[in-house]
């Protein structure tokens, strides 16, 4: 008769045990269900989409050439003075003395030396001095056939000098040849930069890009755009700060932006970054940037 009781008592508190753990799941379960459904939306970045510029681009090279140059052919037993390179004259002033007399600027440049080489008669040594002026830099450029029709004067460009690798110059296109060269199939046409620094050195390697095109259309930042095969998304944000994903067509794309052909509205609140924390009819707190 013990014995019986004392199992009974074993089976009783390990059904106790039992139920108690059960219970204390539930319970802690509960809480953080409790606790976690009370989270706070999460903040998300958002911008409203604007209306920015966007243009169509060619890019090409070219070799920087100064306004005006001349070269000066002085042989070395006609020095009197020391020569001072890469020194700036104005119109009118002594460039250097020599036997015969002053040689003077016949503009504003800069005073260079090609190098020394001998005269046609290979008999005596002569010093090649440079005067440019550099204040506008010109590059004649190719531009492929495809593009002509787009080609005018007065396009605005972009021109990068590997000296000055984060530096762009802003010119714009100054002649356009009247034909098409037959053998390159392309239409040669020079640009104009201004160089009030100087910082654009004649024979130069240029990078040009020339903008045509150019446009006002709606746009969302790069980062806020979703791409699924041929399809592009955004998540639309809504008065009641829920978010919906919609299907747009976009354009080209411009420093950081993308153009938005359809599919949205100036004005329209988007998600522009922290898309992986979003979900469809998911509610957020809006943070604009």
């Amino acid at each position: 008769m013990k014995r019986s009781t004392k199992i009974i008592s074993i089976i009783t508190v390990f059904f106790l045990i039992i139920a108690g753990v059960i219970i204390a799941r539930t319970m802690i379960g509960m809480h953080f269900q409790k606790k976690f459904s009370k989270r706070p939306p999460p903040g998300i970045i958002v911008a409203e989409v604007a209306t920015n510029k966007f243009y169509e681009k060619i890019q090409s090279f070219g070799t920087a050439v100064p306004r005006k140059t001349k070269s000066f052919r002085i042989k070395k037993s006609e020095l009197i003075a020391d020569l001072e390179i890469n020194k700036y004259v104005k119109k009118g002033e002594k460039i250097i003395k020599v036997k015969s007399g002053n040689i003077i600027a016949p503009f504003d440049g800069i005073i260079g030396k090609r190098g020394l080489s001998e005269d046609v008669l290979g008999s005596e040594n002569l010093i090649i001095l440079t005067l440019d002026d550099s204040s506008i830099i010109f590059c004649d450029i190719k531009i492929p056939e495809t593009f002509a029709v787009a080609i005018k004067k007065g396009l605005p460009i972009e021109a990068k000098f590997s000296g000055y690798k984060n530096k762009i110059y802003n010119g714009e296109i100054d002649t356009v040849s009247s034909r098409i060269n037959a053998d390159t199939r392309s239409l040669l046409t020079r640009i104009k930069i201004e160089n009030k620094n100087f910082e654009l050195i004649p024979g130069s390697l240029l990078e040009v890009t020339v903008k045509y095109n150019e446009r006002n259309s709606l746009s969302v930042p790069d980062t806020s755009i979703m791409l699924e095969g041929n399809k592009a998304y955004v998540y639309k944000v809504s008065t009641e700060n829920i978010t919906n994903r919609a299907e747009i067509i976009i354009g080209s794309r411009s420093k950081g932006n993308v153009e938005v052909l359809s599919g949205l509205v100036e004005g329209d609140l988007i998600v522009a970054e922290g898309l992986k924390k979003v979900r469809p009819r998911g509610q957020i707190k809006p943070i604009k940037k």
